[in-house]
C-alpha cells in the first residue's frame, strides 16, 4: 500500500491532560516594581485577548499589563504590547523569549506593579523577560508529533505477530475489539508508518487489512 511520506514539522506546546484551563505564573521584584507574569495556552486571537482582560481585572489597579502571544503551529500569528511602558521594553522582549521558547498556542501576561524608581529601558527589558522565563519554567510541555491512526484488521493467527512487532516499535494500542476476527487501532509516528505497514503484510502473508483512518499531531511530553 502507498503512503504518504511527506516531511511534517512537529511543534511544543504546553502540555496538559485535562480539560481545565491551566493558568502558570511566575514572578520577580526590581527596586521595588513587582512584575508578574502569567502564561496560558491558546489556540486564537480572541482566547488571547481574553486572557488578557482577565488579568487586567485580577490586577485593577495596577500600572501595566504587557502581553505577547504566539498561535499556530508554527508561530504564522504573533502580537505584542508595551502598554504604555516605553517602546520596545516589554511587549517585544516577552515575544522574543516566547518564541525562543519554540511553545506554540501560547500568550502571555506581564503585569506591572511600579514600586517608584525608574528602571531604564535595559531595567525594563530585562525585568519583563525574567519574569516571563520564570511563568516558563512552570509549565509541562510536550512535542506535538505528526503520525497516522490505524487500523489493522486480521485473523487470530496474525494477532499475536502484530503484537509482538507492535512491542519492538514501542506502540501501545488505541484499542482492540474481538469479533470473528481482531480489530486494532494504533498511533504510529509518520516516520515509521510506511515501514510497520510493510511489515504487518508480510508477517500475515498479506491476510492483515490496512486502513489509515487519519493523519494526526498528537502530544509527546517532555520531561
Amino acid at each position: 500500500m502507498e503512503l504518504n511520506t511527506k516531511s511534517q514539522d512537529s511543534y511544543r506546546v504546553i502540555y496538559t491532560n485535562t480539560t481545565e484551563v491551566q493558568t502558570y505564573s511566575g514572578e520577580i521584584v526590581e527596586k521595588k516594581s513587582r512584575f508578574i507574569a502569567h502564561v496560558r495556552k491558546v489556540e486564537s486571537e480572541q482566547e488571547a485577548a481574553a486572557f488578557l482582560e482577565e488579568i487586567r481585572k485580577r490586577y485593577y489597579d495596577a500600572r501595566h499589563h504587557c502581553s505577547a502571544f504566539v498561535i499556530g503551529s508554527k508561530g504564522e500569528l504573533t502580537r505584542c504590547s508595551d502598554d504604555g511602558e516605553p517602546s520596545g521594553t516589554a511587549g517585544r522582549p516577552m515575544l522574543e523569549v516566547l518564541l525562543g521558547s519554540e511553545i506554540r498556542g501560547i500568550a502571555a501576561v506581564v503585569t506591572r506593579y511600579f514600586g517608584g524608581t525608574l528602571l531604564g529601558t535595559g531595567g525594563l527589558v530585562r525585568a519583563y523577560t525574567q519574569a516571563l522565563q520564570e511563568a516558563l519554567k512552570q509549565c509541562p510541555t510536550a512535542m506535538m508529533k505528526y503520525g497516522k491512526r490505524i487500523q489493522i484488521d486480521t485473523d487470530y493467527n496474525g494477532i499475536g505477530k502484530i503484537l509482538y512487532l507492535m512491542g519492538q516499535m514501542g506502540l501501545a494500542q488505541e484499542s482492540c475489539e474481538y469479533t470473528d476476527k481482531v480489530c486494532l487501532t494504533v498511533l504510529v509516528p509518520g516516520e515509521q508508518a510506511e515501514y510497520f505497514c510493510k511489515e504487518i503484510t508480510e508477517l500475515t502473508a498479506g491476510r492483515s487489512g490496512l486502513t489509515i483512518l487519519e493523519e494526526v499531531f498528537y502530544p509527546v511530553p517532555e520531561q
